[in-house]
């Protein structure tokens, strides 16, 4: 691995074109096949309901592919070194979105979250452009700064800064975002060295915090008897969780037929959005719905290769932390959707509707492509 910061970064992109990782682009690409598939199929019964339109949701999702394609091919085609000067433009955009948002009047309420900033027919949600900022930003960091997590006061203000991202994000509130990104964090720091020691204080400390938010916030609360025994209020708190596992559970071996679900006929909240991995298992089965986390295995596989294989540390950072991000939200959306976690509102990556989560998802995959291109071609 090359020294810190001294990578050279060529004029036109990454040399050798078949370098490509194609069982990385082969895996990103089929998950967005999929997706097309389950956001038509899932969002179906609502899109006739909500607008005439069956195929409503399925046809918006298909913009947001060929959009986040797009940003995907310029990221893959470009070395992730050239990106480095706009780490702190990246940052700054992030910090200013997620203020905005909670402007009365510039950001919309929806679901009783105040996480959207809406352009025209569409609009995006800041938290998920400040998950690929802060990788691009901790990257950056813990590159120029090895030292980051060995010196206390460096290492104090690195993790007062996202605990001012964590803040603005859980001000919308939306805890399952900040935690997504506050985990993926981490991860990066463990990778970097930092002792067990301090991340067992983190821990703690993070624990503590996540327990006083709880209690904060009644909805909370209850969300957490509700994982304890949904049945205790299967009208309401309980309500997400019990239709979810209605539809994972005659799903069976080989589901019920793509299209045929019957949950998603307004029983199951949102069927196209955080419960998508539902829908999925009722309407293909266990093998459906093994084949589908088979492919986010191999997407893991080639990120972590990626990483381990970078030319710098600063390829290596970004690999894990893009990586981090997709595996973090994969393992609470399924966990969630099986009854094994609390209900947090975490979307499925390259699945779940919606342009900023898929935007994103697909443009840090063009970093992994990009930093998998540098290192063949080193």
């Amino acid at each position: 691995m090359g020294a810190p910061g001294t990578a050279t970064v060529p004029r036109r992109g990454i040399a050798g074109g078949d370098s490509l990782d194609f069982v990385l682009l082969g895996a990103a690409v089929a998950l967005v096949v999929f997706g097309l598939l389950a956001v038509t199929s899932a969002g179906s019964a609502v899109g006739a309901r909500d607008f005439g339109d069956p195929w409503y949701y399925g046809k918006r999702q298909a913009v947001f592919a060929a959009l986040g394609l797009g940003a995907m091919a310029v990221f893959a085609r470009t070395d992730y070194r050239a990106f480095r000067r706009y780490v702190p433009a990246l940052t700054g955009i992030a910090l200013l979105g997620l203020v905005l948002v909670l402007v009365p009047g510039i950001g919309d309420v929806r679901g009783g979250a105040r996480s959207w900033i809406g352009f025209g027919a569409f609009s995006v949600q800041p938290a998920e452009f400040a998950k690929f900022a802060l990788i691009w930003t901790y990257a950056h960091l813990l590159d120029r700064h090895p030292d980051l997590v060995r010196n206390g006061s460096k290492a104090a203000l690195a993790f007062g800064f996202l605990a001012l991202v964590f803040a603005l994000i859980l001000l919308e509130p939306d805890l399952g975002t900040g935690t997504v990104l506050a985990a993926s964090v981490l991860i990066l720091f463990y990778v970097a060295g930092l002792s067990h020691r301090v991340l067992a204080v983190l821990a703690a400390l993070g624990a503590a915090l996540f327990g006083l938010l709880i209690l904060a916030e009644p909805y909370r609360i209850r969300r957490i008897t509700a994982f304890l025994d949904p049945w205790q209020d299967p009208l309401g708190a309980g309500y997400q969780t019990i239709q979810s596992l209605m539809a994972v559970g005659p799903g069976g071996v080989f589901g019920v037929g793509f299209g045929m679900s019957r949950q998603k006929f307004l029983y199951l909240p949102e069927p196209y959005n955080d419960f998508i991995f539902a829908i999925v298992a009722e309407e293909l089965g266990f093998l459906g719905a093994m084949a589908l986390l088979a492919l986010f295995f191999v997407y893991l596989w080639r990120g972590v290769r990626a990483a381990l294989r970078a030319p710098d540390a600063f390829g290596f950072y970004l690999a894990t932390g893009f990586t981090s991000l997709v595996f973090v939200q994969v393992f609470i959306n399924v966990g969630v959707v099986l009854g094994l976690l609390p209900v947090t509102g975490i979307t499925l990556p390259f699945l779940s509707a919606g342009g900023s989560s898929l935007g994103i998802t697909l443009a840090g995959t063009g970093v992994l492509l990009s930093v998998s291109r540098a290192a063949r071609a080193s």
